[in-house]
């Protein structure tokens, strides 16, 4: 079946990142921010980790949003739903000074064009663990804007995350696509390439390679984005 839509990745394929540095400048700065408002700096970091895992583990009967602040007001007290717009005001303009630690790759741009020219329609599918305000920075901090893209996945729209084959299944439905007409590109050998379980092509981009069971990447087409836009220029 012809290609018809590529799925991206968007952390450390699109935007270059060490994810361990990206993870401390962003709970740093939520401390200091939030820190004002009566939080504690473990016991707040303790609840985002708690609310990250309960989206992982979501089972599709809510939001990834709902179930993030379910588990995180368990831990701190319904107070920090009240506290929402103070999160959303740090997504708007602290959270911006994390760009500092992330790369920056010229030719996502030039590829995003280049596979949209071919008439190919391009997903965002980053893993929706952020709202979309945290989200659409990223995509900017890239080098694009979230209107380059036909779907963008974000924890208020998504109802399950990867690696879990009902995220690329319930994008897939949304956009009524079958997994043969799809490619998934990405970073992660455990949460990107396992679409390829459900029938789509993947392309692995290494530069920023996460392989925690250290996994024989051979298996999979890999190289740059520039080497992707060539493999399906071929196709």
């Amino acid at each position: 079946m012809r290609i018809t839509t590529v799925l991206f990745d968007l952390d450390g394929t699109l935007l270059p990142m060490d994810e361990e540095l990206f993870t401390k400048a962003y709970f740093k700065g939520l401390t200091q921010k939030l820190m004002p408002h009566g939080y504690e700096g473990e016991s707040l970091i303790s609840a985002v980790w708690a609310g990250t895992k309960a989206m992982i583990e979501n089972d599709g009967m809510s939001t990834n949003e709902t179930v993030f602040w379910k588990a995180f007001s368990a831990l701190l007290g319904e107070k920090c739903v009240e506290d929402i717009p103070v999160f959303d005001d740090f997504y708007r303009n602290e959270f911006q000074n994390v760009r500092a630690i992330c790369g920056f790759d010229p030719s996502a741009k030039d590829v995003i064009s280049e596979l949209k020219s071919m008439g190919l329609r391009i997903v965002l599918a980053t893993n929706p663990i952020f709202p979309a305000i945290a989200t659409y920075s990223r995509t900017r901090w890239a080098g694009l804007e979230p209107e380059n893209f036909a779907y963008i996945s974000t924890y208020e729209n998504s109802c399950y995350s990867k690696p879990n084959l009902l995220y690329y299944q319930e994008i897939l439905g949304k956009l009524s696509l079958s997994p043969g007409e799809c490619m998934m590109v990405g970073n992660n050998v455990d949460e990107d390439m396992i679409a390829k379980e459900l029938g789509m092509s993947t392309f692995l981009c290494p530069a920023c390679l996460i392989n925690k069971q250290g996994k024989d990447i051979s298996v999979y087409r890999h190289g740059t984005l520039q080497e992707l836009a060539s493999y399906i220029r071929s196709l």
